[in-house]
């Protein structure tokens, strides 16, 4: 079957889901008071709403060919993690790249994971949809014992179902779910109850760990009826002296200025370095290398780490290998060291210096 006829079947089986989806049309956690908030959803604060254009955008894959694969395919390394020594660390900061947006963090003892994806596809059906190029690095059964999962947004590539039911049932309900406002409801739906919403700026404690929910310019969407409707954003995750920030998803603005005038300098950030093509659709929503070292710049950050890279194939139109490309010209260019903003390898994982 060509690649087309699979990508037909693909947005067939998309849009039927859609179809049997629920509509809503108000935003129940509309406060007028806040800027970021409509009577319909959620809006950024520093761009007009979403350009539009996915269905031209796929229309211009189909003239000009999908984006192909190099000859031989994608051959990033893959580690394994030691799972023995992460199931029994409670006293060593760790943080492990599982795969695009998905972090394993363990501060003081706390385990953290973020925007969870253990499944096969990015996809609302488990037949079609982006394909993973590389295996997630643990499988959730490997993983310690989860203690909090934060979702920076709804994408299919952040919020899989599939990870968050069994992550929920393995720990019989106790891992905390912090997410954006508005998902809730969703989380609730399977069965999943300890759950916490937050708006831009909310801060919680837990475990003696500090989680703020802070902005970021990108939108949210499950359905052909709930665009903007739950809220998307990004997380400092704060023990003691030592913050780190997970973006998850965003495009460039003048947010992570602002998260740094709130917060001072962070100590790790998580940027999201891939799926950037086409810039006139992609502009908005995905950050591009350049892109990504200025978000670094504006947050003050001492270390960063790329992430949303060489994990899903077909989300956008450029290469699963250019972004290592194009960060290390970006870095060139600012004449920046190649360990100003890094790419970890699948299944790696950092010590932590606490300071």
């Amino acid at each position: 079957m060509t690649k087309k006829i699979v990508w037909i079947f693909t947005l067939l089986a998309i849009a039927t889901l859609f179809v049997v989806g629920a509509c809503a049309s108000k935003n129940a956690n509309y406060n007028a008071a806040r800027n970021h908030h409509t009577p319909e959803g959620f809006r950024n604060l520093h761009t007009e709403k979403h350009p539009g254009g996915f269905w031209k955008w796929k229309r211009d894959q189909w003239r000009e060919g999908l984006p192909k694969k190099p000859d031989g395919g994608y051959q990033f390394p893959l580690l394994k993690p030691d799972a023995k020594f992460l199931a029994s660390n409670r006293t060593e900061s760790t943080m492990t790249w599982i795969g695009h947006a998905t972090l394993l963090l363990q501060m003081k003892g706390v385990n953290i994971l973020t925007d969870p994806h253990f499944s096969e596809r990015a996809s609302p059906v488990d037949f079609a949809g982006p394909k993973r190029a590389v295996p997630a690095a643990m499988s959730i059964d490997e993983l310690p014992p989860i203690d909090v999962v934060v979702i920076s947004h709804n994408h299919y590539d952040h919020l899989d179902a599939a990870s968050v039911i069994k992550l929920n049932k393995r720990s019989n309900g106790k891992t905390l779910f912090l997410v954006p406002l508005g998902l809730k409801k969703w989380f609730n739906a399977r069965k999943i109850e300890n759950v916490v919403e937050m708006d831009w700026w909310d801060e919680r404690s837990e475990l003696g760990v500090k989680f703020a929910f802070t902005p970021m310019q990108h939108w949210s969407k499950r359905t052909l009826w709930d665009t903007n409707q739950a809220l998307w954003g990004g997380w400092l995750v704060q023990a003691e002296n030592f913050k780190f920030i997970f973006i998850g998803d965003s495009g460039y603005s003048k947010d992570f200025a602002e998260i740094y005038r709130r917060y001072g300098a962070m100590d790790l950030a998580a940027v999201p370095v891939g799926h950037y093509e086409p810039r006139w659709f992609m502009k908005m929503q995905h950050a591009n290398p350049p892109e990504a070292l200025q978000m670094v710049e504006d947050l003050h950050a001492t270390q960063a780490i790329g992430v949303h890279w060489g994990t899903f194939d077909d989300l956008t139109d450029e290469s699963l290998t250019d972004p290592p490309k194009s960060l290390a010209a970006a870095l060139a260019e600012a004449k920046q060291p190649p360990d100003k903003l890094r790419l970890m390898v699948h299944g790696e994982t950092r010590r932590l210096v606490m300071r």
